[in-house]
């Protein structure tokens, strides 16, 4: 297979990274705090004139708290394309620097003092229903009109975050949490059948996932033992079942544990076999050539750690659909940011939401946003890419789990065990060993922390309906 290369100057891509940083929260800037250095535009990017500019009088920059600046830094000088479009309009973004671990406190911080409120904030799993109801975010429906042409291949998702009949939360992009990464070489070599043509023709599920790793990992040796899978798989595997372990009924505002789930069971039974059977191989591995250095199969991770090189030749497929009630799913990493409660720069933000959502959804820019990312990205191949980007089209169903927004105590690693929440340690435990190399069952699991769900989901309801009450 041929690798497609493209020779456009240095840019970063956007829509499949992830950026992680570890900073103070004491600083600001409007671009880096580093030396300074002159932000390149290689890409040529149109202005969009079906946004209209900031109104004269209006406040024309949004303060954003954050980890990661949306402005160019030293470490990625392009500007990106919603950036672009929004000083077009006459916007700018001022940035705020916080840390993961202080984001939420530094933004009660700024709200209950009023001093340095920012307008936008990242949207995340906890924004919503969490620090909704703990008044840190205010409804959208003002700013965005989710029966615009604009906007109504995204209402779908948006009515997942709906309070009192408030939307609170506007899809910007999507990122798939996670793809299956593969090499097509090993597939040849061993004369097994190509998961992306099982994905083409439909079938690719789990009947045809697991035997293709039972196939694999059969050829290996004690001396050099094969594995099936790798990486962040196990909640997605369960949410192609359509299901998740906390659900929600918008009309009256309820949120419910759903660990007696028939199909979350079966979900939690065959990650449970696979781990058994020595499919799976534990242990952080942070990119896909490590992954195939180590004899595994798949590698279940975001795009940002699939990095192949001139020589490889890769495949990536979605998560395997539920064979029983197949349907096009993606667990979604959603790129959207929260109004902040006590903001109102309204012209601006709107204007930044229509920019952010233009450049990712309209024709002309989801191309350049594609030569943006062959550009840092030359061995990917075209058929990798459609794949990625197929996944997050509107053809697929883009679902999140309420559990990890519940609250802090289900949805934050800090307050479970560091190196996960207890929702991952849900999602996670019947595919894994402790270090007596016990694995436990899904029955084991949901008795293990079922009155822990009940009890944070309970509180969630009690205050969303006091919540209710004061916003009539």
């Amino acid at each position: 297979m041929k690798s497609i290369k493209r020779a456009l100057a240095g840019s970063l891509a956007l829509i499949m990274a992830i950026g992680i940083s570890a900073c103070s929260n004491s600083s600001s800037s409007t671009s880096s705090d580093d030396e300074s250095f002159e932000a390149t535009d290689n890409v040529e990017v149109k202005d969009a004139k079906g946004i209209s500019d900031i109104p004269d009088g209006a406040e024309k920059t949004i303060r954003y708290l954050g980890e990661n600046d949306l402005n160019p830094t030293k470490a990625n000088k392009e500007i990106s394309t919603e950036l672009k479009l929004f000083q077009n309009k006459g916007g700018s973004i001022e940035w705020t620097r916080t840390t993961n671990q202080d984001r939420f406190d530094a933004l009660a911080k700024a709200i209950a003092s009023n001093q340095n409120v920012p307008d936008i904030f990242n949207y995340e799993w906890l924004s919503f229903p969490a620090q909704v109801v703990n008044k840190m975010f205010q409804p959208i429906d003002e700013i965005v009109d989710f029966e615009s042409d604009m906007w109504k291949s995204s209402k779908a998702t948006a009515d997942q975050f709906v309070l009192n009949g408030k939307h609170y939360v506007a899809p910007l992009a999507y990122d798939a949490s996670a793809l299956i990464t593969y090499n097509k070489k090993t597939v040849e070599e061993l004369g097994l059948e190509d998961p992306y043509d099982l994905y083409q023709k439909g079938e690719w599920n789990w009947t045809n996932f697991k035997d293709i790793m039972d196939e694999y990992v059969s050829g290996g040796s004690e001396e050099e033992p094969r594995y099936g899978i790798n990486g962040f798989f196990k909640p997605h595997i369960t949410q192609q079942t359509g299901k998740t372990l906390v659900s929600f009924d918008p009309a009256t505002s309820t949120f419910a544990s759903n660990l007696t789930d028939p199909d979350i069971e079966a979900a939690q039974q065959f990650l449970y076999d696979i781990k058994k059977e020595g499919l799976v191989l534990d242990g952080w591995i942070g990119s896909a050539t490590e992954c195939f250095q180590q004899n595994c199969f798949f590698y279940g991770m975001g795009a940002w750690a699939v990095k192949p090189t001139e020589d490889d030749e890769w495949g990536i497929v979605p998560m395997p659909a539920y064979d029983k009630d197949p349907q096009k799913i993606t667990t979604s990493d959603m790129k959207a940011f929260m109004w902040v409660r006590g903001s109102k720069a309204n012209d601006a933000v709107k204007v930044w939401f229509e920019c952010y959502k233009a450049a990712r959804n309209d024709p002309e820019y989801v191309e350049t946003n594609k030569e943006k990312f062959f550009e840092n990205n030359p061995y990917w191949t075209e058929e990798m890419y459609q794949v990625a980007t197929d996944v997050v089209s509107d053809d697929y169903f883009m679902i999140f789990d309420y559990a990890f927004g519940v609250s802090f105590k289900l949805g934050d690693r800090t307050q479970f065990d560091g190196n996960q929440c207890l929702v991952d340690a849900l999602y996670g435990s019947s595919s894994s060993q402790d270090e007596d190399g016990i694995q436990m069952t899904w029955t084991q699991v949901r008795e293990t922390y079922s009155a822990t769900v009940d009890s944070e989901v309970a509180n969630l309801n009690k205050a969303v309906k006091q919540y209710i009450a004061e916003d009539n």
